[in-house]
Protein backbone atom coordinates (compact mmCIF):
# COMPACT_ATOMS: atom_id res chain seq x y z
CA UNK A 1 0.00 0.00 0.00
CA UNK A 2 1.24 3.49 -0.89
CA UNK A 3 2.38 5.52 2.10
CA UNK A 4 4.60 8.31 0.81
CA UNK A 5 4.63 11.27 -1.56
CA UNK A 6 7.39 12.87 -3.61
CA UNK A 7 7.78 16.65 -3.87
CA UNK A 8 10.33 17.79 -6.47
CA UNK A 9 11.48 21.41 -6.10
CA UNK A 10 15.08 21.29 -7.40
CA UNK A 11 16.36 20.49 -10.90
CA UNK A 12 16.01 16.74 -11.37
CA UNK A 13 15.65 13.90 -13.81
CA UNK A 14 13.03 11.31 -12.88
CA UNK A 15 13.28 7.91 -14.51
CA UNK A 16 12.43 4.23 -14.00
CA UNK A 17 14.81 1.42 -13.08
CA UNK A 18 13.95 -2.03 -11.69
CA UNK A 19 10.44 -0.98 -10.68
CA UNK A 20 11.74 2.04 -8.80
CA UNK A 21 11.52 5.77 -9.34
CA UNK A 22 15.00 7.23 -9.71
CA UNK A 23 15.27 10.90 -8.72
CA UNK A 24 18.62 12.14 -10.02
CA UNK A 25 19.72 15.56 -8.70
CA UNK A 26 22.96 17.45 -8.42
CA UNK A 27 23.77 15.91 -5.04
CA UNK A 28 23.12 12.35 -6.17
CA UNK A 29 20.34 9.92 -7.01
CA UNK A 30 17.61 8.46 -4.82
CA UNK A 31 15.61 5.32 -5.61
CA UNK A 32 12.04 4.90 -4.35
CA UNK A 33 9.89 1.76 -4.87
CA UNK A 34 6.83 2.71 -6.92
CA UNK A 35 4.52 0.63 -4.75
CA UNK A 36 5.34 2.93 -1.81
CA UNK A 37 4.38 6.13 -3.68
CA UNK A 38 0.88 7.57 -3.75
CA UNK A 39 1.52 10.91 -5.43
CA UNK A 40 4.26 13.03 -6.99
CA UNK A 41 4.24 16.85 -7.13
CA UNK A 42 6.60 18.24 -9.78
CA UNK A 43 7.07 21.75 -8.40
CA UNK A 44 9.83 23.04 -10.68
CA UNK A 45 10.13 23.72 -14.43
CA UNK A 46 13.62 22.20 -14.29
CA UNK A 47 12.51 18.61 -13.95
CA UNK A 48 12.19 15.95 -16.64
CA UNK A 49 10.25 12.68 -16.44
CA UNK A 50 10.75 9.75 -18.79
CA UNK A 51 7.81 8.20 -20.62
CA UNK A 52 8.68 4.85 -19.06
CA UNK A 53 8.32 6.33 -15.58
CA UNK A 54 5.00 8.02 -16.39
CA UNK A 55 3.65 4.74 -17.77
CA UNK A 56 4.81 2.87 -14.66
CA UNK A 57 3.24 5.50 -12.39
CA UNK A 58 -0.11 5.05 -14.13
CA UNK A 59 0.15 1.27 -13.80
CA UNK A 60 0.96 1.63 -10.09
CA UNK A 61 -1.84 4.13 -9.42
CA UNK A 62 0.47 7.05 -8.69
CA UNK A 63 -1.05 10.52 -9.19
CA UNK A 64 1.38 12.93 -10.88
CA UNK A 65 0.70 16.63 -10.16
CA UNK A 66 2.20 19.45 -12.24
CA UNK A 67 2.49 23.10 -11.18
CA UNK A 68 2.41 26.36 -13.13
CA UNK A 69 4.92 29.22 -13.25
CA UNK A 70 3.76 30.44 -9.81
CA UNK A 71 4.19 26.97 -8.30
CA UNK A 72 0.44 26.42 -8.01
CA UNK A 73 -0.75 22.87 -8.87
CA UNK A 74 -2.36 23.11 -12.30
CA UNK A 75 -2.98 19.55 -13.46
CA UNK A 76 -2.97 15.91 -12.45
CA UNK A 77 -2.26 12.73 -14.40
CA UNK A 78 -4.26 9.63 -13.39
CA UNK A 79 -4.58 6.08 -14.77
CA UNK A 80 -7.43 5.24 -17.17
CA UNK A 81 -8.12 1.92 -15.48
CA UNK A 82 -7.64 1.17 -11.81
CA UNK A 83 -10.24 -1.42 -10.81
CA UNK A 84 -11.09 -4.96 -11.83
CA UNK A 85 -14.79 -4.00 -12.15
CA UNK A 86 -14.18 -0.66 -13.87
CA UNK A 87 -16.96 -1.00 -16.44
CA UNK A 88 -19.55 -2.33 -13.99
CA UNK A 89 -18.84 0.34 -11.38
CA UNK A 90 -18.89 3.12 -13.99
CA UNK A 91 -22.22 1.89 -15.39
CA UNK A 92 -23.67 1.74 -11.88
CA UNK A 93 -22.38 5.23 -11.14
CA UNK A 94 -23.92 6.66 -14.32
CA UNK A 95 -27.29 5.20 -13.34
CA UNK A 96 -27.48 6.60 -9.81
CA UNK A 97 -30.88 8.22 -9.24
CA UNK A 98 -31.30 11.91 -8.51
CA UNK A 99 -32.78 11.27 -5.03
CA UNK A 100 -29.78 9.14 -4.07
CA UNK A 101 -27.34 11.75 -5.37
CA UNK A 102 -29.13 14.39 -3.28
CA UNK A 103 -28.95 12.26 -0.13
CA UNK A 104 -25.25 11.61 -0.69
CA UNK A 105 -24.62 15.31 -1.26
CA UNK A 106 -26.51 16.07 1.95
CA UNK A 107 -24.10 13.80 3.84
CA UNK A 108 -21.06 15.42 2.22
CA UNK A 109 -22.17 18.99 2.99
CA UNK A 110 -23.16 18.11 6.55
CA UNK A 111 -19.78 16.52 7.25
CA UNK A 112 -17.95 19.45 5.65
CA UNK A 113 -19.72 21.93 7.95
CA UNK A 114 -19.12 19.69 10.97
CA UNK A 115 -15.43 19.61 10.06
CA UNK A 116 -15.42 23.39 9.67
CA UNK A 117 -16.79 23.61 13.21
CA UNK A 118 -13.98 21.31 14.38
CA UNK A 119 -11.47 23.46 12.51
CA UNK A 120 -12.64 26.59 14.33
CA UNK A 121 -12.34 24.73 17.63
CA UNK A 122 -8.76 23.77 16.81
CA UNK A 123 -7.97 27.37 15.89
CA UNK A 124 -9.14 28.80 19.23
CA UNK A 125 -12.64 29.54 18.00
CA UNK A 126 -16.16 28.36 18.76
CA UNK A 127 -17.79 26.02 16.25
CA UNK A 128 -21.18 25.63 17.98
CA UNK A 129 -22.93 27.92 15.51
CA UNK A 130 -21.69 25.86 12.57
CA UNK A 131 -22.74 22.63 14.25
CA UNK A 132 -26.25 24.05 14.51
CA UNK A 133 -26.14 24.87 10.79
CA UNK A 134 -24.96 21.36 9.92
CA UNK A 135 -28.11 19.95 11.49
CA UNK A 136 -30.20 22.01 9.03
CA UNK A 137 -28.73 20.52 5.85
CA UNK A 138 -31.52 18.89 3.86
CA UNK A 139 -31.44 16.49 0.94
CA UNK A 140 -29.43 18.10 -1.87
CA UNK A 141 -28.75 21.05 0.48
CA UNK A 142 -31.80 22.71 -1.04
CA UNK A 143 -31.53 25.68 1.34
CA UNK A 144 -27.84 26.22 0.45
CA UNK A 145 -26.71 25.93 4.06
CA UNK A 146 -23.18 25.29 2.77
CA UNK A 147 -22.88 28.90 1.53
CA UNK A 148 -24.28 30.36 4.75
CA UNK A 149 -21.87 28.28 6.81
CA UNK A 150 -18.96 29.37 4.59
CA UNK A 151 -19.63 33.05 5.25
CA UNK A 152 -19.52 32.54 9.00
CA UNK A 153 -16.58 30.15 8.82
CA UNK A 154 -14.19 32.30 6.76
CA UNK A 155 -15.10 35.43 8.68
CA UNK A 156 -14.05 33.76 11.92
CA UNK A 157 -11.08 31.70 10.72
CA UNK A 158 -9.01 34.40 8.99
CA UNK A 159 -9.14 38.15 9.77
CA UNK A 160 -9.68 40.55 6.85
CA UNK A 161 -10.06 37.69 4.39
CA UNK A 162 -11.79 37.27 1.04
CA UNK A 163 -11.64 33.81 -0.51
CA UNK A 164 -11.61 35.29 -4.03
CA UNK A 165 -8.53 37.49 -3.42
CA UNK A 166 -5.79 35.83 -5.46
CA UNK A 167 -3.11 38.18 -4.10
CA UNK A 168 -3.62 37.02 -0.51
CA UNK A 169 -0.94 34.52 0.48
CA UNK A 170 -3.43 32.63 2.59
CA UNK A 171 -5.46 31.89 -0.55
CA UNK A 172 -2.33 30.77 -2.37
CA UNK A 173 -1.56 28.35 0.45
CA UNK A 174 -5.13 27.09 0.54
CA UNK A 175 -5.22 26.52 -3.22
CA UNK A 176 -1.96 24.58 -3.10
CA UNK A 177 -3.15 22.36 -0.28
CA UNK A 178 -6.58 21.82 -1.82
CA UNK A 179 -5.03 20.81 -5.15
CA UNK A 180 -2.77 18.20 -3.54
CA UNK A 181 -5.61 16.68 -1.49
CA UNK A 182 -7.94 16.82 -4.51
CA UNK A 183 -5.41 14.81 -6.50
CA UNK A 184 -5.33 12.23 -3.69
CA UNK A 185 -9.13 12.07 -3.74
CA UNK A 186 -9.19 11.65 -7.53
CA UNK A 187 -6.62 8.85 -7.21
CA UNK A 188 -8.82 7.07 -4.68
CA UNK A 189 -11.92 7.42 -6.86
CA UNK A 190 -10.18 5.94 -9.90
CA UNK A 191 -8.78 3.10 -7.79
CA UNK A 192 -12.35 2.27 -6.71
CA UNK A 193 -13.55 2.15 -10.32
CA UNK A 194 -15.41 5.47 -10.22
CA UNK A 195 -15.36 8.11 -12.95
CA UNK A 196 -14.25 11.48 -11.48
CA UNK A 197 -16.30 13.42 -14.06
CA UNK A 198 -19.70 12.23 -12.78
CA UNK A 199 -20.45 14.19 -9.61
CA UNK A 200 -23.19 14.03 -7.01
CA UNK A 201 -23.24 17.74 -6.19
CA UNK A 202 -20.92 19.35 -8.75
CA UNK A 203 -22.17 18.96 -12.31
CA UNK A 204 -20.14 21.30 -14.53
CA UNK A 205 -20.04 20.14 -18.15
CA UNK A 206 -16.46 21.43 -18.46
CA UNK A 207 -15.11 19.81 -15.28
CA UNK A 208 -13.49 16.38 -15.59
CA UNK A 209 -13.26 16.12 -11.79
CA UNK A 210 -16.79 16.87 -10.55
CA UNK A 211 -16.84 13.87 -8.21
CA UNK A 212 -13.37 14.68 -6.89
CA UNK A 213 -14.59 18.21 -6.13
CA UNK A 214 -17.56 16.68 -4.29
CA UNK A 215 -15.56 14.28 -2.16
CA UNK A 216 -12.74 16.69 -1.31
CA UNK A 217 -15.21 18.98 0.50
CA UNK A 218 -15.06 17.27 3.94
CA UNK A 219 -11.25 17.33 3.74
CA UNK A 220 -10.92 21.05 3.01
CA UNK A 221 -11.10 22.07 6.70
CA UNK A 222 -8.07 19.87 7.42
CA UNK A 223 -6.16 21.94 4.86
CA UNK A 224 -7.56 25.15 6.37
CA UNK A 225 -6.15 24.32 9.80
CA UNK A 226 -2.71 23.58 8.31
CA UNK A 227 -2.74 26.96 6.53
CA UNK A 228 -3.96 28.76 9.68
CA UNK A 229 -1.00 27.35 11.58
CA UNK A 230 1.60 28.26 8.96
CA UNK A 231 0.22 31.79 8.43
CA UNK A 232 0.65 33.16 11.97
CA UNK A 233 -2.80 32.10 13.16
CA UNK A 234 -4.28 33.19 9.85
CA UNK A 235 -2.94 36.76 9.96
CA UNK A 236 -0.06 36.62 7.43
CA UNK A 237 -1.30 37.64 3.99
CA UNK A 238 1.73 39.15 2.23
CA UNK A 239 4.17 37.43 -0.14
CA UNK A 240 4.02 34.05 -1.83
CA UNK A 241 4.38 30.49 -0.49
CA UNK A 242 8.02 29.50 -0.04
CA UNK A 243 9.52 26.06 -0.62
CA UNK A 244 9.16 24.99 3.00
CA UNK A 245 5.47 25.90 3.02
CA UNK A 246 4.79 24.19 -0.31
CA UNK A 247 6.66 21.11 0.89
CA UNK A 248 4.52 20.98 4.03
CA UNK A 249 1.34 21.30 1.97
CA UNK A 250 2.53 18.65 -0.48
CA UNK A 251 2.84 16.27 2.47
CA UNK A 252 -0.76 16.81 3.68
CA UNK A 253 -1.98 13.39 2.47
CA UNK A 254 0.27 11.89 5.16
CA UNK A 255 -1.58 13.78 7.93
CA UNK A 256 -4.14 11.88 10.01
CA UNK A 257 -7.92 11.71 9.67
CA UNK A 258 -10.62 9.65 11.31
CA UNK A 259 -12.78 7.27 9.31
CA UNK A 260 -15.40 5.89 11.65
CA UNK A 261 -13.47 4.42 14.58
CA UNK A 262 -10.15 4.23 12.75
CA UNK A 263 -7.37 6.80 12.50
CA UNK A 264 -5.44 6.68 9.24
CA UNK A 265 -3.59 8.91 6.82
CA UNK A 266 -5.60 11.25 4.63
CA UNK A 267 -4.32 9.24 1.65
CA UNK A 268 -5.76 6.01 3.09
CA UNK A 269 -8.94 7.89 4.04
CA UNK A 270 -9.50 8.95 0.42
CA UNK A 271 -9.35 5.29 -0.62
CA UNK A 272 -11.72 4.17 2.15
CA UNK A 273 -14.10 7.02 1.35
CA UNK A 274 -14.22 6.08 -2.35
CA UNK A 275 -14.83 2.43 -1.55
CA UNK A 276 -17.67 3.36 0.81
CA UNK A 277 -19.18 5.58 -1.90
CA UNK A 278 -19.31 2.59 -4.25
CA UNK A 279 -21.07 0.56 -1.54
CA UNK A 280 -23.54 3.39 -0.91
CA UNK A 281 -24.34 3.68 -4.62
CA UNK A 282 -24.62 -0.05 -5.19
CA UNK A 283 -26.80 -0.62 -2.13
CA UNK A 284 -28.74 2.63 -2.59
CA UNK A 285 -27.91 3.35 1.06
CA UNK A 286 -26.57 6.85 1.81
CA UNK A 287 -25.75 5.70 5.35
CA UNK A 288 -23.03 3.43 3.91
CA UNK A 289 -20.98 6.48 2.90
CA UNK A 290 -18.13 6.97 5.39
CA UNK A 291 -16.65 10.47 5.43
CA UNK A 292 -13.51 11.75 7.22
CA UNK A 293 -13.40 13.75 10.41
CA UNK A 294 -10.54 15.36 12.31
CA UNK A 295 -8.25 12.99 14.16
CA UNK A 296 -7.90 13.69 17.88
CA UNK A 297 -5.24 16.43 18.40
Amino acid sequence: MAWRGVHVTNPARLSLADGQMVVDQADGAVRLPLEDIGWVVVDTPQATLTAALLSACMAAGVAVVATDARHTPSGVMLPFHGHYRQGAVAAMQAGVSAPLRKRLWQAVVKRKIENQAAALAQCDGDGKGLLAMAALVASGDSANVEARAAREYWGRLFPNFRREDGTDKRNMLLNYGYAVVRAAVARGLVAAGLLPAFGIGHASASNAFNLADDMVEPLRPLVDVAVWRMSDAGRAREGEPNIAERRALAALPLDSARMGRETMSILAATEAMAESLVRAMEGKRPAALVLPTFAAP
